[in-house]
């Protein structure tokens, strides 16, 4: 009867273990939205604009469609972070959210470039 007790204690206490991950999940999955998402445009915007020339015109429709395919998925809008070095690893590592950016990176595998 004994192990019946603590097996249902380690399985609640491992379910919420797994909550409490679930929501540092969307908490850092909210934070890209936040606070990367905005970054990430104005460096499109800015890369853009800078490149701009008679061969690459970057008006408002490359700019829309470029921005729209940056922003679609959170795991692109990192992606784009990381390459516009907008974050680095480093700040992934200290923010404690390598894992999460790793667990992200392979949920959304279909959608990366």
């Amino acid at each position: 009867m004994q192990f019946i007790a603590v097996l249902a204690l380690a399985s609640l206490a491992w379910l919420i273990w797994q909550l409490i991950k679930a929501k540092r999940f969307t908490q850092f999955k909210d934070k890209i939205d936040a606070e990367l998402k905005g970054q990430v445009i104005d460096n499109i915007i800015e890369e853009l604009e800078q490149n701009r020339s008679e061969i690459f015109p970057n008006n408002d429709c490359h700019k829309q469609a470029t921005i729209f395919y940056w922003t679609q998925y959170k795991s692109r809008i990192l992606q784009a972070a990381l390459r516009r070095e907008i974050i680095s690893e480093q700040w992934l590592k200290d923010s404690g959210n390598l894992r999460n950016a790793q667990h992200l990176f392979y949920v959304e595998k279909n959608f990366r470039h």
